[in-house]
């Protein structure tokens, strides 16, 4: 099999990348200390999951965003990074706002995470940040499991919000007042439970190296490092 052949899926929140939103999406980050301080604990955590992930020399960055972990990305010399996105926009922002010195490193391409337009076992490590939070659906979410494991020769890199945490219990009594008031709001974000997406990494025929906790028991945010299982 030399590229995907999978149907494509298509979620609502996808169209909303347009330049403007990709310009914000770039600036946010940056935007207070706040905001700061968890983009370092981001690239903090990026480090040490591409430790585990025995420092792969070809990476997949499926969603690249606007080349946010670029500089963690091509802190290894011997790294070359594949900066993927279905979004152009995305990419265009990504291209004119990172420092030249890391474009040499980056090649970029427009494909979707559910139909990635490579051919089998064509990267050492996919590295999936801030996307499988926006898929509330189990199949979906599969599918892009089994899409990344098909283009992987090794690992998988890749963050989800998880519950078992006070953010999440947070979230859910929110969720719980609006259903009560009949509120029907739209969503584009879920809280997986954590045993039914680990659950989920070994249907797709991933096995569990390491969880990495934004901030333990009070973040939704979790990284998980995944490798192919052995036959």
């Amino acid at each position: 099999m030399s590229g995907s052949t999978q149907t494509s899926v298509k979620l609502q929140f996808s169209d909303k990348y347009g330049r403007e939103h990709a310009l914000n999406y770039f600036r946010k980050h940056q935007a207070s200390l706040a905001r700061r301080l968890s983009n370092w604990r981001d690239m903090q955590i990026a480090r040490k999951a591409l430790r585990l992930a025995g420092e792969p020399e070809l990476v997949l960055d499926l969603p690249c965003g606007a080349g946010r972990f670029w500089p963690v990305l091509t802190e290894n010399p011997k790294r070359v990074v594949i900066a993927a996105d279905n979004s152009t926009d995305m990419l265009a922002v990504a291209r004119s706002m990172q420092p030249p010195e890391l474009l040499d490193r980056v090649q970029t391409m427009q494909t979707s995470a559910f139909a990635i337009d490579l051919p089998d076992a064509s990267v050492d490590s996919v590295f999936c940040m801030r996307l499988m939070h926006h898929v509330g659906e189990s199949e979906h979410r599969q599918l892009m499991l089994r899409e990344m494991h098909r283009v992987s020769r090794d690992t998988l890199i890749l963050s989800l919000w998880v519950d078992g945490n006070l953010k999440a219990w947070r979230r859910r009594r929110l969720e719980e007042r609006r259903a009560r008031r009949g509120e029907k709001a739209y969503q584009n974000r879920f809280v997986i439970p954590a045993d039914v997406v680990e659950a989920e990494f070994r249907h797709s025929g991933w096995e569990l190296v390491a969880r990495l906790d934004f901030l333990p028991r009070y973040a939704m945010w979790r990284t998980y490092v995944l490798r192919k299982a052995s036959a």
